[in-house]
């Protein structure tokens, strides 16, 4: 018997998939414990719809970081930072710093957690850092640490 599955069920199947089982674990298991329906024209169609559902979200979120890229990709941040003798800064520019700049800049947010230094910016310079985007999606930026104006 073709079902679908409503829930994850261990040795079977994830959530939303067409599987085929004996009549008797259907009736007696699946069914009785609401974990399948059974896999008539309605719950196909269902099936159906939420696949290419599925699709669509996928392929919106690509685009969206496919434009994204294109908005920041090789552009530079601009920071200012306070520092000591030598120009080493007092703590460092971080990634949430980084995030915020370019959100001011570009009008586009960027979670932290995506952004990626080759090292830590613990001085005045230019320092490439990646944002990944998106799976096989990732834009470089270029930021430039300069000295604060004094107060």
């Amino acid at each position: 018997m073709k079902v679908v599955l409503k829930e994850d069920v261990k040795s079977l199947g994830k959530k939303g998939e067409l599987v085929n089982v004996s009549d008797g674990y259907a009736r007696n298991f699946l069914f009785p414990k609401n974990l399948a329906t059974q896999a008539n024209a309605q719950a196909m169609n269902e099936l159906k719809n939420r696949e290419e559902a599925k699709k669509h979200h996928a392929k919106q979120e690509l685009d969206k970081a496919n434009a994204v890229k294109e908005k920041i990709n090789d552009k530079t941040v601009n920071l200012t930072a306070k520092a000591g003798q030598g120009g080493k800064l007092f703590g460092a520019i971080t990634a949430k710093e980084i995030a915020e700049n370019i959100e001011k800049e570009f009008s586009v947010e960027i979670d932290k957690k995506k952004i990626s230094l080759e090292n830590d910016i613990k001085q005045f310079g230019t320092y490439s850092a990646a944002i990944k985007l998106h799976t096989g999606i990732t834009a470089n930026v270029f930021v430039v640490v300069s000295e604060a104006e004094a107060d």
